[in-house]
């Protein structure tokens, strides 16, 4: 019987309001699947996730990096 790999997981959550910002931060944050303020979400960790959360991490608290 094969091993399941436990894929590794974030928790991403909106703390500063997207009121103002730039388009690109809006859409990394919605690319996140984040909609409201103080929402968390559990994404998992790839490469372009990481990208999404470096380009908006002034707006966003992550947990398990």
């Amino acid at each position: 019987m094969a091993k399941s790999k436990q894929k590794k997981m974030l928790k991403v959550t909106l703390v500063k309001s997207l009121i103002g910002t730039q388009d690109f931060h809006r859409l990394s944050v919605r690319g996140l699947g984040l909609r409201r303020l103080n929402q968390t979400v559990e994404v998992e960790d790839t490469p372009s996730v990481r990208g999404m959360i470096q380009r908006a991490n002034f707006l966003l608290k992550c947990e398990g990096l």
